[in-house]
């Protein structure tokens, strides 16, 4: 690469790190669940929150993937986290269980805008400077930036609970977005609004006489998603992995306050969880090369830590938590980068919000199934019955990846 390439590159992964940093820079974050739980919401009421939140990412994320194809990516970037600043607003400022549902509902919104547009983003201005083969390098480094937004929000909200209670949690995070929305007017967007990569050959990514705009990209994802076979997969694999464990950590402070674990330390024991996602993040430029197979084992191991950490019911049982967490967004930033790298048409936000879609579809089926498995049992046991899908993913995958596909 020229030097002025680099230049580029380093400056479009440094506003990347600091806007995942600003994102996830949420002191109410590890909070907000003993938020719902002092204002006396149930578990069901409480789950029945998330699920507004995934119905709402399910609703938008596909039609907003396709705006990002037409619009400009950047500005949807910096509306993203005004929507999510607004919730936290609304949760400090009211405090009701309609209060806390309109506002997942502006979260969720925000989630589906930033959705697709941000990966889109990243690996177009990439490709553009010759240097897609970085992707996953950049993502996995910014995906441990958002970790380390949210090991700083562990840090200081214990300390800021004490002194200024939920209002004072709640107006650092609408800060956090504000500046977030401000970083990500620094991103770089060379792409013509409605148009595709001019090296583009998929011919179900302009039909003929299709005209320009979002309902033109919509078509041509949607198209890309399901006539491409390697696509169709890499858009599957995504919810496969990320979806239940992407609901987990919602429950980690209940499971903290199952093994006695008082509200203001809570923050703390989770510090394990997200240094191994931090970790995981890392990893993904020297796991690049997994074959499936080892992808599949990947899992298993994930499983394995997932089981034992959560029936350990002790606060040493966090450590284990963290290395399953650790493999668990590794193997999401990897599913994230195959997909990313088979996409060759205009819609490349379209196709990422689909993914994306799945996703949420998923992780609504999985906070029902939590809540009536988390009633009942526990919250230990209810972790632990969600290693059961990532076993049955590796399982597929060691019988799909027999001819050592990477």
């Amino acid at each position: 690469m020229e030097r002025a390439s680099v230049t580029r590159v380093r400056r479009l992964s440094a506003t990347l790190y600091c806007y995942l940093f600003l994102s996830d820079l949420v002191l109410i974050y590890p909070v907000y669940v003993l938020l719902f739980d002092d204002t006396g919401l149930t578990v069901g009421q409480i789950s029945a929150l998330f699920v507004i939140w995934s119905v709402t990412g399910i609703v938008l994320e596909v039609p907003s993937g396709a705006w990002a194809d037409t619009v400009s990516r950047r500005l949807l970037l910096c509306l993203a986290p005004l929507l999510a600043g607004a919730c936290f607003a609304l949760w400090v400022l009211v405090g009701s269980w309609w209060a806390f549902a309109l506002g997942f509902v502006l979260w969720g919104a925000g989630g589906a805008l930033g959705s697709g547009a941000l990966e889109a983003l990243v690996f177009t201005e990439l490709d553009r400077l010759g240097a897609a083969d970085r992707y996953a390098r950049t993502m996995g480094r910014g995906r441990t930036a958002g970790v380390l937004g949210v090991l700083a929000s562990i840090g200081l909200a214990g300390p800021v609970l004490t002194v200024g209670g939920y209002p004072a949690v709640g107006a650092a995070s609408v800060l956090s977005g504000v500046l977030a929305a401000a970083v990500a007017s620094r991103f770089p967007e060379h792409r013509r609004a409605g148009a595709g990569p001019p090296s583009s050959t998929d011919p179900s990514a302009s039909p003929p006489g299709e005209p320009p705009g979002w309902w033109g990209s919509l078509r041509a994802g949607l198209a890309e998603a399901r006539t491409d076979r390697r696509v169709r997969g890499a858009v599957v694999l995504v919810p496969a992995v990320t979806a239940v464990w992407g609901i987990l950590d919602e429950y980690l402070p209940l499971l903290a306050h199952d093994v006695g674990t008082p509200a203001a330390t809570v923050p703390v024991l989770l510090l394990p969880v997200w240094l191994g996602m931090t970790v995981g993040g890392l990893l993904a430029p020297a796991a690049e090369r997994l074959t499936t197979a080892g992808y599949a084992v990947l899992l298993a191991l994930a499983a394995a830590a997932l089981v034992a950490g959560s029936l350990v019911r002790h606060p040493g049982g966090f450590v284990l938590l963290g290395a399953a967490f650790c493999a668990l967004q590794l193997a999401t930033v990897l599913a994230d980068a195959r997909l990313q790298a088979r996409l060759t048409g205009p819609g490349r936000a379209t196709v990422t919000s689909v993914a994306g879609m799945g996703t949420d579809l998923t992780m609504s089926v999985a906070y029902g199934g939590y809540a009536l498995l988390a009633a009942p049992a526990g919250h230990a046991v209810a972790f632990a019955a969600a290693a059961v899908p990532y076993l049955l993913v590796a399982g597929v995958l060691v019988v799909s990846g027999r001819g050592g596909v990477r």
